[in-house]
């Protein structure tokens, strides 16, 4: 079973305007690969207030592939994978935005959401946000570059899951009461979690 981690940043306030992807690959509790691609927007309006999060602006990504030819790169990776994102309910209506914006049908894989289980791991922190858990977790990295927000989601989950005492990330849900997302071809089903 693969797991990966998934982070997208975007040119605008518009979900389908993902102008980069990180992406970084689970085997145990080891990061063994991390990915970074700039996707050229169909759009290319780039809002001052994106542009100030994360620095990537329309001349970096001229010469980028527009999504479906980024994310076709991995494919094979995403078939029947656990995906995680930090707050996944924005990185996958980004994702199912821009499948819709070029008509291209959703990818059959479940997901999971960093931020309900951190706040189920560790609810005595006042936030939940993925540099308060680096913080939290001793880790460094530059904050809003979606393979540094997709490495440090994947390491956060490990640390979710050590100290949930499961084996693996993928038994979270079950330990504190997670209903995993799925994305396939007729549309989506969100992740949630139950409160307390």
């Amino acid at each position: 079973m693969k797991t990966i981690a998934i982070d997208f940043e975007t040119a605008n306030e518009q979900r389908g305007s993902a102008c980069s992807v990180g992406l970084a690959w689970l085997e145990g509790d080891e990061v063994v690969r991390v990915e970074e691609r700039l996707i050229r927007p169909k759009d290319m309006r780039f809002s001052s207030f994106n542009v100030a999060i994360h620095g990537i602006r329309p001349e970096d990504v001229e010469d980028a592939g527009e999504f479906p030819e980024v994310m076709d790169e991995f494919a094979d990776d995403f078939r029947g994978a656990t995906m995680i994102a930090h707050n996944a309910a924005f990185d996958f209506s980004v994702w199912r935005a821009c499948l819709d914006l070029y008509r291209q049908s959703y990818p059959e894989l479940s997901y999971l959401c960093s931020v309900k289980m951190a706040q189920k791991a560790w609810p005595h922190l006042g936030s939940h946000k993925l540099n308060v858990l680096a913080a939290h977790l001793g880790l460094r990295f530059a904050h809003h570059n979606a393979a540094e927000d997709a490495a440090i989601c994947a390491r956060a989950t490990v640390a979710i899951a050590k100290s949930l005492q499961v084996p693996h990330v993928r038994d979270i849900p079950a330990a504190i009461g997670m209903k995993v997302g799925r994305l396939f071809s007729g549309g989506y089903a969100p992740c949630t979690c139950r409160l307390k």
